[in-house]
């Protein structure tokens, strides 16, 4: 079964600063905030939630299809993504604009300062979900803004069910849009501070998300994750890494397992079991998508 994928393509520049933030930035000077990192480390990476979560969903066996926008210099993202035996039927470019640019700076606590120029992105919503579409299951992951609503109703419209995974695209709506983006989902994924922004915004707990979904889901890092389903918690443990080298898009390869397992009809805890693992893969290798696999998904 296809997994229709909306979300952004865009390329990373990832930057290692060997101090903490938390040593530079002085909170009695905030006002006047002036401050400059050294990072001796600097690489550029394919990443955007849609690639991200493509690849690991890819990697598990499963068959992708990215909806997405890239610019006039998205012609080595396309070649990458075919590559990789990723469908790109569903990748639009645009050519005055250049693709989504995300410059990720990390400190030696894995805590990261992000600039993000959306480009090409802002025009996800040309892209169009249709009735007749390969795909039985979908994410609307972050993109733009009109994109994520589009989507979300096209799906509804399409009769496809849908995961809402607003990440950092969350701060973008109101709480009466995030309260009917959740109505529209069949479940709802979430890191814990998103968590908290999304309750806080709609005025539901996590329990009450639960009902109106078939499952929340709320990722805790290092401690694993909660899996929501008619109001009941259940904590499922995080899997160990190897080392803790790069935290970038260590979420989007779990949303790839969690679109890996719901294709087959898992339970949700048995999915997030796998996010966990192939999670604690990603997190040992630099960059969002040149993690492998060392286990056969069960």
């Amino acid at each position: 079964m296809a997994v229709l994928i909306c979300g952004s393509l865009a390329f990373d520049t990832i930057m290692t600063f060997e101090g903490r933030f938390a040593e530079q930035i002085l909170p009695d000077q905030l006002h006047i905030l002036n401050v400059s990192f050294l990072v001796p480390s600097l690489r550029r990476d394919f990443g955007g939630c849609a690639g991200n979560i493509a690849y690991s969903l890819r990697l598990l066996g499963g068959e992708p299809l990215p909806m997405a926008m890239l610019g006039s210099d998205g012609t080595d993202y396309l070649l990458r993504l075919k590559e990789l035996g990723i469908s790109t039927a569903h990748v639009g470019q645009v050519h005055d604009a250049y693709t989504a640019q995300a410059m990720i700076m990390t400190d030696r606590d894995n805590n990261q300062i992000t600039a993000f120029h959306p480009g090409a992105m802002m025009q996800a919503h040309a892209n169009r979900i249709e009735p007749q579409t390969d795909a039985r299951l979908g994410i609307v992951a972050p993109d733009g803004r009109d994109a994520m609503l589009e989507h979300a109703a096209q799906f509804v419209a399409a009769d496809i069910p849908f995961v809402f995974d607003p990440g950092q695209g969350l701060p973008m709506f109101s709480g009466t849009e995030l309260s009917r983006f959740v109505e529209q989902a069949t479940w709802v994924t979430v890191n814990d501070y998103e968590g908290k922004m999304l309750c806080d915004r709609t005025g539901w707990s996590c329990a009450e998300i639960s009902r109106k979904v078939k499952g929340l889901i709320v990722t805790l890092g290092a401690q694993g994750c909660e899996v929501w389903v008619d109001g009941e918690k259940t904590l499922v443990p995080a899997a160990k890494p190897a080392q803790v080298v790069d935290p970038t898009g260590c979420g989007d390869a779990w949303r790839g397992a969690l679109l890996f397992g719901l294709e087959r009809g898992w339970s949700l805890v048995r999915c997030a079991e796998l996010g966990n693992r192939v999670g604690a893969l990603k997190i040992a290798q630099r960059g969002p998508q040149n993690y492998i696999l060392d286990f056969t998904p069960a």
